[in-house]
């Protein structure tokens, strides 16, 4: 594994250590526990995690999250810690790449369900790949808006999302707006310079992520 990765592997399982098995999250109708238990099925059972791709399969998915769920809470956070090394996700070749950005926004799924949080300060290195992440989900995950846009992150770059004139400014620091994009944006700490009803519209949106 390689460092930010890493780096968010390690915090989030200490945090979910920290916060127990009960804890809120951002993801809607999950706990804590359930959020372990996802991240397990993600990168240990192929089987039941290819049911977040293909919905008729997914009923093979939730109960094979449940019953994880249902373990002894250290247990499962060990394996959410400690991840295969023979994981399609997880491998040295694969864990930056397809576990970097999935692990800060789990990690701040978490942090930011709480009643006392502050946004971190991330390094330079990290901005800016998660500004990679921005670029790449936004063409997908913001179109689902219908309106034009221009992502801004300050200091990283900008790009647009839809075609024709921005009807709006969507801007702040990389880790805010994969946040949004990603749809957490109650909790993302970013502006929107544009239409109070189409910052509203983005606020709420369904960004199918």
């Amino acid at each position: 594994m390689t460092a930010y990765a890493r780096r968010e592997r390690s915090g989030l399982a200490d945090l979910l250590l920290e916060t127990g098995p009960d804890a809120p999250t951002l993801c809607a109708g999950w706990r804590t526990r359930d959020l372990a238990a996802h991240l397990v099925v993600r990168e240990r059972r192929p089987d039941a995690a290819i049911g977040m791709l293909v919905p008729p399969l997914a009923g093979h998915g939730e109960h094979v999250r449940q019953a994880l769920a249902d373990r002894a809470y250290p247990d499962l956070i060990e394996l959410v810690r400690n991840p295969p090394w023979w994981s399609p996700l997880s491998n040295p070749l694969t864990d930056e790449l397809a576990n970097a950005m999935e692990f800060f926004i789990h990690h701040e799924d978490v942090r930011r369900a709480g009643t006392a949080w502050a946004p971190r300060v991330l390094d330079e290195g990290q901005q800016k790949a998660l500004w990679g992440a921005v670029r790449m989900i936004g063409r997908f995950a913001l179109r689902r808006a219908g309106v034009p846009l221009l992502v801004r992150a300050p200091g990283h770059g900008e790009v647009r999302i839809g075609d024709g004139e921005p009807h709006a400014t969507l801007s702040g620091e990389p880790g805010e707006l994969v946040l949004f994009a990603s749809g957490r944006q109650r909790a993302a700490r970013v502006d929107i310079d544009g239409p109070e009803d189409l910052a509203e519209r983005l606020q709420d949106a369904d960004f199918g992520m």
